[in-house]
């Protein structure tokens, strides 16, 4: 929760911003004000060198400063693209665990978030702070503001649809029980085989993609299949799969997960959590939150 005029850090821990964008950076931090909050850029938000905003341990490092900052309530990454993983190594873990603040970011960020996860038991938020700006900036103010400032919990209350119970379902039930994992699905991959990959026994893993085809999707979910991923998590929420859709695949990212994550697998979906301007926020390593499932 933050209180009228909080003090928040706005970081890009993935690809750094065009120059070009500055306009769109202002508008937001015009937004966030009226919101009530007071955002504080990093050094490093705009790109230097092709699209780095610094070294991997310079981007770190910025955002460790704002996790070491007592004035900052709450960090807001606005970036995305390919390198956030790289500052994982740089990160001071046990003053991320000791921190009360809540790190905000999708997309590439999935790296970020689900490492802090892996290493600290700290749950954080898979959500684009840009939204506010977006096509449908008017709704997702009211849903953020009523929701980061303890009136409701709008932001995270998600619709999703059962495509198969499984055996992770109790019998009358409609709904997935567990703390949800994962985000974009190629960037979660980069955890593999790291000690970033948080557990993903008795977990709910959250699966959506901004760019990718059918044959990209397939390949990803098989490599979660071998790394035992669908033998170990409780169920898998599927959020949205951009390209797929847009292109009007034959075969849906649903029916792929069923054929590959087996029938026992309890697998919902929602059009609320992915890359639209109207996509919701989620908590990755908190229980999953729903409005109500159909």
């Amino acid at each position: 929760m933050l209180y009228h005029g909080a003090k928040v850090g706005i970081v890009c821990c993935s690809n750094g911003q065009s120059r070009e964008d500055s306009g769109r950076i202002r508008n937001l931090e015009e937004v966030l004000r009226l919101e009530g909050l007071y955002p504080v850029l990093s050094g490093r938000i705009y790109a230097v060198a092709d699209v780095f905003g610094g070294t991997a341990k310079e981007r770190a490092q910025a955002l460790m400063d704002f996790y070491k900052d007592d004035e900052i309530e709450a960090i807001f990454d606005i970036s995305g693209g390919d390198i956030a993983n790289g500052i994982l190594p740089y990160l001071d873990y046990d003053a991320i665990a000791d921190s009360r603040k809540v790190f905000w970011g999708y997309s590439d960020l999935t790296t970020v978030i689900n490492a802090i996860y892996a290493k600290t038991g700290r749950a954080s938020v898979l959500y684009q702070i840009r939204n506010l700006t977006g096509r449908h900036g008017q709704q997702q103010c009211k849903d953020f503001g009523n929701t980061v400032t303890g009136r409701g919990d709008d932001l995270f209350r998600i619709n999703y649809r059962m495509v198969t119970a499984g055996q992770g379902v109790k019998s009358g039930e409609k709904r997935m029980h567990g703390i949800v994992v994962g985000g974009n699905i190629r960037c979660f991959l980069k955890l593999a085989g790291t000690e970033y990959m948080p557990d993903l026994q008795d977990k709910i893993l959250l699966l959506e993609s901004y760019h990718g085809t059918v044959a990209q999707m397939e390949t990803y979910l098989r490599q979660l299949e071998q790394l035992g991923a669908f033998r170990k998590a409780a169920g898998i929420l599927l959020g949205t799969f951009t390209q797929m859709q847009e292109q009007g695949s034959d075969i849906s990212i649903e029916t792929l997960v069923r054929e590959i994550a087996g029938r026992d697998m309890p697998i919902a979906v929602t059009g609320q959590i992915g890359h639209g301007s109207d996509s919701k926020g989620i908590c990755i390593g908190r229980e999953l939150v729903d409005a109500s499932s159909i």
